[in-house]
């Protein structure tokens, strides 16, 4: 849901300025979820920061599931895991697997997959809802993946 496009994903690449693994910290701008730490006497600076958002998301249906995942974590107790102070940016692919990351898709097909396995994502949104959306997608990304670039074209043909 926050990376609704085909191009989201141009931006969440290893050692690039966007989250790219599973993890939250505090004054980690790597992790994909940060908790800035606060002032005492400043509850009101308090704050979450889902960093993975792309722009041209659909913010009703982004916060919709955002908020919903939270307060399923609430409601069923579920136990955070230790806060990731390392750069998560640095490490490769390899490297972030050996030190236990989960890798967030890599692009949009990837990422409907793990959505069309979701119950809570179908619960939240509504079957109907759910269910368009993932048609609709899928149909963008079929039409990307036909679509020839310039860039193909100069690579796989060849120069006669």
């Amino acid at each position: 849901m926050t990376n609704q496009w085909v191009n989201s994903y141009k931006r969440l690449i290893v050692g690039g300025e966007a989250p790219t693994a599973v993890c939250w910290g505090h004054a980690n701008r790597s992790a994909l979820a940060r908790v800035p730490m606060y002032s005492p006497g400043k509850s009101s600076t308090r704050r979450v920061e889902i960093r993975t958002l792309d722009t041209a998301c659909n913010p009703y249906l982004a916060f919709a599931v955002i908020l919903g995942a939270g307060l399923q974590g609430v409601a069923q107790g579920y136990e955070l895991g230790a806060p990731t102070e390392d750069n998560v940016s640095s490490p490769t692919e390899t490297e972030r697997k050996a030190m236990g990351y989960e890798s967030l898709p890599q692009n949009l097909t990837e990422a409907l997959g793990a959505m069309e396995h979701s119950e809570l994502v179908a619960e939240i949104l509504g079957e109907h809802v759910f269910d368009f959306f993932l048609r609709n997608k899928r149909q963008e990304w079929d039409g990307y993946r036909r679509q020839v670039t310039p860039y193909e074209l100069a690579t796989y043909l060849p120069v006669l």
